[in-house]
């Protein structure tokens, strides 16, 4: 049995969705992080999904035969925080992840109550070497502008 990844690039709006947030400070904050990505990757935000705001993608296949597309670093505004993908996790990034300010992780998920509560140019460089660890990692994939 294939298992079939729901979140998948569209064509949708990212600007509509972000104006159907209406959480204005996480919207804000989510805003602000969509610039910083831009900025660190190149390229224009997508709308994955739902709900998801992502730059550039991946190709990745699992041990288990699970294989799908995924972008490079992403941000989503959820209910309860804002959500920053960092792709290949945080085991790399210690020395930022101490400097960060008030966070909590998953695998790859970086929850940020509000923006304020961490240090930005920490939270860009993060991202910045997340991405560039990314395109290390899948050369032929992270570097397409899609």
């Amino acid at each position: 049995m294939t298992y079939e990844l729901k979140t998948k690039r569209n064509d949708g709006s990212v600007d509509a969705y972000l104006d159907t947030v209406t959480n204005e400070k996480r919207r804000n904050d989510a805003l602000s992080v969509r610039e910083i990505m831009g900025r660190v990757t190149g390229l224009e935000p997508k709308l994955w999904g739902k709900s998801l705001i992502g730059f550039g993608s991946y190709h990745y296949k699992y041990k288990s035969g699970q294989e799908g597309e995924w972008p490079i670093t992403a941000v989503a505004p959820r209910k309860q925080a804002l959500s920053v993908y960092i792709m290949p996790g945080f085991k790399a990034y210690g020395d930022l992840m101490k400097k960060l300010g008030q966070y909590k992780t998953g695998v790859s998920c970086l929850y940020v109550k509000r923006l304020e509560d961490v240090e930005i140019v920490v939270l860009e460089e993060l991202i910045a070497r997340s991405v560039a660890d990314m395109r290390r990692l899948y050369p032929e994939d992270a570097n397409r502008k899609g």
